[in-house]
């Protein structure tokens, strides 16, 4: 998708300069084996899936190791500079001269092994490529609804999928993880080993350390029943609540998603979706084929339907049922996890997407949780928040930058006019903001002072505080 939007325009103003003199680039190369890019190089732009993030570090390492990372860490510790992380920018946050970049993508192991149905995955590492390698097996990744994003990055901040009724948080999956803590040191933490370290990794997102591997089981799953429907925008409050109502008595094999849509009229959009709003109602159902029709028949009949494309589905496809966009694009966004859905809310949100900025809101979506998602897990994690009821996740377009105000004044009025039903807190995935404030919603009281507390011990000289941390 192409807009007029310039992040560079931004950086003068937002972000510090950076002074390439600053930094001794020489002794970074020299610590580490991958290569490292300074400031006008023709490798260190760095450009993820939002646009509008601007990344200008002092300098951007492509790490091939573990042991690379451990070297940058160690060198930023003693210049008294910090180190994020990027793999696909998905939910990325702005970095400056103060912070060194590590950037992921030539940590590309992807070993699955059949016998033990788990896979061995590198920090650079998309879903798409576990999917690739793990379906033939007849095992399922436990993506999330983009396969375009990036494992490590989606683990760490707990992991919600189209299955997450059915299979709970993809975290809880994780076996192994390797990981360079903020004082320097490769470490691994299992449920066995460094298991405080291996708790506050999964939901933590970076607090604690950079990850480099993990080692993750893989359900047997070759088929689903899945897809989305997509009626017209005028039948928009019949529908969410024919939705919600349906939701209410869905079995745990079963999962659902919606979102009021407004696709722009592109090639790849389907005619009969593009211009024009849309609610698309998600579902993935494990159950034999005809159970899983009949559980889904009700929201069939909500509507005329513009386009039906729910059933059998091979796993591999999994990704289909959101059909979320792969290429960049600039774009605003914010959360939050909701107890209820009354009428007042549902009628709230239609309003929001009926409204003159309507059209630079591509998607409205909330998303059904409990069943498996709400159960204690078999090994606790930092990820908190399992009771609430739905996720409500807003995204803006931002064309130019004119339209930023206009765009996040519209996804601030939503979520205030559903505040009501609120349970003011968010999902480390869902915050696309390195704010103190949104971050601490992330965490109950006891987690957020459990991982303050590991922070100080893991990383006491401050490395990782950039980006979607958690602070002390």
């Amino acid at each position: 998708m192409t807009t007029d939007f310039d992040p560079a325009g931004l950086a003068a103003t937002d972000l510090d300069p950076v002074d390439p003199a600053s930094v001794d680039l020489a002794g970074l190369r020299r610590a580490v084996r991958g290569a490292v890019h300074a400031p006008g190089d023709p490798g260190y732009p760095t450009v993820g899936f939002n646009v509008t993030v601007v990344r200008r570090p002092a300098a951007v390492v492509d790490a091939t190791s573990a042991d690379d990372v451990a070297a940058t860490v160690a060198f930023a510790t003693a210049r008294g500079l910090t180190v994020g992380i990027f793999t696909t920018g998905h939910g990325g946050t702005g970095v400056d001269g103060g912070s060194i970049l590590v950037r992921t993508a030539a940590m590309d192991t992807c070993v699955v092994d059949p016998a033990t149905r788990t896979a061995r995955i590198g920090a650079g590492v998309r879903w798409q490529t576990v999917l690739d390698a793990a379906v033939p097996h007849g095992l399922a990744p436990l993506c999330g609804s983009a396969p375009g994003v990036g494992v490590v990055g989606f683990l760490s901040g707990g992991g919600i999928g189209p299955l997450v009724r059915t299979v709970g948080s993809s975290a809880d999956y994780v076996r192994s993880i390797t990981v360079v803590t903020g004082d320097g040191v490769v470490r691994t933490a299992t449920a066995q080993d460094n298991p405080e370290l291996f708790w506050g990794l999964r939901g933590g997102k970076s607090t604690l350390g950079l990850i480099t591997e993990v080692v993750i089981e893989l359900p047997q799953i070759t088929e689903i029943y899945g897809g989305a429907v997509f009626f017209d925008g005028a039948e928009a409050a019949a529908v969410l609540r024919a939705w919600r109502d349906w939701a209410a008595d869905l079995p745990t094999e079963a999962s659902t998603s919606v979102a009021l849509v407004n696709l722009p009229p592109l090639p790849e959009v389907p005619p009969m979706l593009a211009g024009r709003l849309t609610v698309s109602v998600r579902y993935a159902s494990v159950a034999d084929p005809a159970t899983a029709a009949a559980a889904f028949a009700p929201m069939r009949a909500a509507a005329p339907a513009l386009l039906d494309a729910v059933g059998p589905m091979p796993y591999a496809a999994i990704g289909a049922i959101h059909a979320d966009p792969a290429e960049p694009m600039p774009v605003v966004e914010s959360s939050g996890l909701l107890a209820a859905l009354p009428d007042e809310a549902l009628d709230h949100l239609v309003a929001t997407v009926n409204s003159p900025v309507g059209p630079l809101l591509p998607g409205v979506e909330l998303r059904q949780l409990g069943g498996a998602y709400a159960q204690d897990p078999p090994v606790r994690s930092a990820l908190c928040h399992r009771d609430a009821a739905f996720n409500l996740h807003l995204v803006g377009m931002v064309p130019d930058e004119q339209a930023v105000p206009a765009v996040a004044g519209a996804i601030a009025a939503a979520l205030a006019g559903v505040a009501p039903w609120s349970t003011g807190a968010t999902l480390p995935n869902f915050v696309a903001s390195d704010d103190p404030a949104r971050i601490r919603r992330c965490y109950d009281d006891d987690t957020a002072a459990w991982l303050a507390a590991l922070a100080d011990q893991f990383d006491p000289k401050g490395v990782l505080r950039v980006g979607p941390v958690m602070r002390s």
